[in-house]
């Protein structure tokens, strides 16, 4: 029997390479004699950066940083020699044949996920780290910058980020205005400076839809994950409007560039790199399933087992595990789903199955605590049946 483990992350519980390898750990203790493959996903996310690096025997360095709330913090980034790159991949993006292409995830330097829960504040969260990566990769000579989005804790537009390589602000006494952050927004009078001119090819791996405002923007979807509350949303959205049309203005791009799907992911900063630097959104689940030749692996393999921390209708409309169970069902091979949470009536694709791997009585919290020792007992019963 050979098995397909393709996890994607826990959110606040594991990572995808914790939860492939609790998985593996427990399938072989209840089979030791089975084949498993093991491929971490990540569309975009945390573990964005290491799943692809390591994928191609890249280089992980780290980085001293400035992190979404101004924190001192150490990202990981990576480089991936360009001739190693899959050809489905060059062609999808473009890439270069030669040359070192820089892998990048906000997850890392502006995450949500290092800040704790109650701590969470948009209005004081920037993208000012990310951009800090973004220049390591311009100075050292990338030729492509391939930047993860998802899991970020700002919506400032990637501000943060554009000022780390170039943009000013300036308040009402034309002094400049360092390491902004939404709250101080209405202080700005004007933008000033440039974008490097070295700042290579910037690839956004991303499989958001959503626009930059409205009610499925950035603010309304996102915002409350993020920390605002309700009562926050009206003004925050206002001041985003607002500095979205000085960025169109300045940068002298049509105010369109605020409707296009996909301009509303990460807080926006996929609108700002596009707009400032011409950076390109491709479909994060894509370039992943080709980066790591994944449905390759799926045909070889007798069953496929993939996961999350809450498997919903998202999660099929081209998230990681849910398009894992559409290929699967494509190639006609069996695959199971293992979940913290799996939506109530939720129709799966053919030849899959869902199993939820907390007790019903199990609060969110205690559900996210014990997750690891959840799945490795569940997948242990499962598969000793």
């Amino acid at each position: 029997m050979h098995i397909l483990l393709a996890f994607d992350k826990f959110k606040d519980s594991m990572n995808a390479f914790e939860a492939c390898a609790i998985a593996q750990e427990a399938l072989l203790k209840a089979h030791p004699n089975w084949e498993v493959t093991v491929a971490p996903l990540a569309d975009g996310g945390e573990g964005f950066c290491r799943i692809l690096t390591r994928a191609l025997y890249g280089e992980l360095i780290t980085k001293p940083i400035i992190g979404p709330q101004l924190e001192p913090l150490k990202a990981e980034m990576g480089y991936v020699d360009s001739a190693k790159v899959p050809p489905s991949v060059k062609k999808m993006l473009g890439l270069p044949s030669f040359g070192k292409i820089a892998i990048i995830e906000m997850a890392q330097a502006s995450g949500l996920e290092s800040i704790p829960i109650k701590a969470r504040d948009p209005w004081i969260a920037t993208s000012y780290g990310t951009g800090q990566l973004i220049a390591e990769a311009a100075d050292t000579g990338a030729s492509a910058i391939i930047l993860g989005v998802g899991g970020s804790a700002t919506i400032d537009l990637g501000l943060g980020a554009l000022e780390a390589i170039g943009l000013e602000c300036l308040d009402e006494k034309h002094d400049t205005m360092d390491h902004l952050v939404p709250r101080d927004w209405p202080r700005i009078s004007r933008l000033r400076g440039e974008i490097w001119p070295h700042i290579p090819p910037i690839f956004i791996a991303c499989d958001v839809q959503n626009p930059l405002l409205g009610p499925n923007g950035a603010v309304n979807i996102y915002g409350p994950q993020k920390g605002l509350t309700p009562s926050e949303i009206p003004t925050f959205e206002k001041g985003l409007g607002d500095m979205a049309k000085k960025f169109c203005s300045f940068f002298g791009k049509d105010r369109t560039e605020m409707m296009r799907p996909g301009s509303g992911a990460a807080g926006g900063i996929t609108f700002g790199l596009s707009v400032a630097c011409d950076a390109q959104l491709v479909p994060g689940y894509d370039l992943v399933e080709a980066w790591l030749d994944l449905k390759k692996k799926i045909a070889a393999a007798d069953l496929v087992v993939t996961g999350e921390g809450r498997f919903d209708s998202s999660s099929l409309q081209g998230k990681g595990p849910g398009s894992i169970l559409k290929e699967a069902a494509r190639q006609g091979k069996p695959a199971k789903v293992m979940a913290g949470i799996i939506e109530s009536g939720l129709k799966l694709p053919p030849k899959a199955t869902g199993d939820v791997i907390a007790p019903s009585n199990y609060t969110r919290e205690r559900s996210i605590a014990d997750g690891k020792k959840l799945l490795a007992k569940k997948i242990f019963e499962v598969f000793s049946q």
